[in-house]
């Protein structure tokens, strides 16, 4: 078996203890990133199998066509950056782990690390320290302020523990399912979609890309928020309408924003106006970045690879004849 892994842009693979399930595998690791469909389908046609690295790359129906000799994708969680149809027609088998029951704790932790970041100004204080101008304002404090929660799941339920910690009292958002699971876990349901926006200090999005939470942010919600209000997003860009959050930011409400995630990615452009704007946080797609996090998903994922190898694919998103 011929294997390629896309966009380990670190060379970080190799060295985690993972790595040794692919011994007995032909392996070939692309440190850089391509979309070009022309270029990438000639890199990878003689490839038998593919790892993805999240979705850093976007598999189309028109790359697929052009790779007859693939027969697996393996990746981990969810797939909007791949056309499962068009795998299906050409024949590639797609396992993704979905990895039920454990959060990321890395993209929880860096959540939580953007909301400390805003509300003490962390970047903002050290710049000013490193120009020789000492303080350059006053933060504030997260005990006793209010943190939204926008999302009923693994990672929103471990930044809730951190806010318990903090002393934050802590309001929730979700759809209609996940809004009635967290009233009947015991926590503080919003009376309203525009009063969960309106009374938290903070609002942190934690929500799966997917068909219908594509634009579930608009204009509107942000409109209601405060002038002190700090909106986080760690989770994915294309949730919030195109164009609405810097519009928002230019417009005072929210006062303040912190992302981790871009509308495109990787993003080259230091002149980009959201990256640059003087309210606003940001990193770039780090969320996950860590060799720990790294270890745990794609432990998961080279053991896709083995058992496909060995005839007993497991985690398998699609049918295809023969399987």
């Amino acid at each position: 078996m011929k294997l390629a892994i896309l966009d380990d842009w670190f060379d970080t693979l190799r060295g985690l203890p993972c790595y040794k399930k692919l011994n007995e595998i032909d392996v070939t690791v692309f440190t850089d990133h391509v979309q070009d469909t022309a270029i990438l389908s000639d890199r990878l046609k003689e490839f038998d199998a593919l790892v993805l690295f999240r979705e850093r790359t976007s598999i189309s129906a028109e790359l697929l066509d052009q790779l007859p000799n693939l027969k697996l994708i393996s990746q981990r969680s969810v797939y909007p950056h791949i056309d499962v149809e068009a795998c299906s027609r050409n024949n590639v088998l797609l396992c993704s782990s979905m990895h039920t029951g454990l959060p990321s704790f890395a993209a929880a932790e860096h959540t939580w690390g953007l909301i400390l970041a805003s509300m003490r100004q962390i970047p903002q204080q050290m710049q000013s320290l490193q120009l020789g101008n000492w303080q350059m304002g006053v933060g504030k404090t997260l005990h006793g302020r209010t943190l939204g929660l926008y999302g009923y799941g693994r990672i929103s339920k471990a930044v809730n523990s951190y806010a318990k910690a903090f002393g934050m009292n802590v309001i929730w958002w979700a759809s209609d399912e996940g809004r009635k699971r967290a009233e009947l876990d015991g926590h503080k349901v919003s009376k309203s979609r525009s009063s969960f926006f309106s009374e938290a200090d903070v609002v942190s999005v934690h929500v799966r890309l997917k068909p219908n939470t594509h634009e579930i942010i608009k204009d509107i919600d942000f409109k209601v928020m405060g002038k002190d209000a700090l909106f986080v997003n760690t989770s994915r860009a294309k949730l919030i309408a195109p164009g609405a959050l810097l519009d928002a930011l230019n417009n005072g409400r929210p006062g303040q924003a912190a992302i981790d995630v871009f509308d495109q990615e990787p993003i080259t452009d230091n002149k980009n106006e959201l990256v640059n704007h003087p309210n606003i946080i940001c990193t770039p797609h780090i969320g996950f970045v860590t060799e720990d996090e790294f270890e745990l998903q794609f432990s998961d994922i080279f053991e896709q690879v083995i058992k496909f190898k060995e005839g007993k694919p497991i985690n398998v998103i699609n049918a295809i004849l023969g399987l």
